[in-house]
């Protein structure tokens, strides 16, 4: 058995339709739909995939699960905002998944519509909001 390694952080989302594997992905500036001549066990295989790596990055003391988005950033692959909480959750590209407490919605926004997500980060958020590593 030959093993690869991927990366599926830009993967919006699949389905599959008449002997085809298709996917959304997401280029930064626009999205791409791909369609692969695949059987549907494929297709069933990723959901799969999902169902467990979702269970593998459950976190048990969470009531519930802070969506979580792609960012195009050097620093971070996604980040996610409980809105009624009030927290910002951040993935790392080390992996490391950090909950900041205290952030306003206005600075969410700002976040996400910030040219660098890295330099906004560390000006406005690290060091000034209590955080938890997860």
């Amino acid at each position: 058995m030959k093993l690869s390694k991927i990366d599926l952080t830009n993967l919006v989302a699949i389905s599959h339709a008449d002997g085809y594997l298709q996917l959304l992905l997401d280029r930064g500036d626009e999205f791409e739909f791909l369609e692969i001549p695949a059987p549907i066990q494929a297709y069933e295989g990723l959901q799969e995939l999902n169902e467990i790596v979702a269970e593998a990055n459950a976190l048990p003391f969470a009531e519930e699960a802070i969506a979580m988005l792609p960012v195009s950033s050097s620093m971070a692959t996604s980040a996610g905002y409980d809105d009624e909480e009030q927290v910002l959750q951040i993935e790392f590209y080390n992996g490391a998944v950090y909950q900041y407490s205290g952030i306003e919605p206005e600075t969410w926004q700002d976040l996400q519509s910030a040219d660098s997500i890295g330099e906004f980060f560390n000006q406005e958020i690290k060091g000034r909001y209590e955080c938890e590593r997860l």
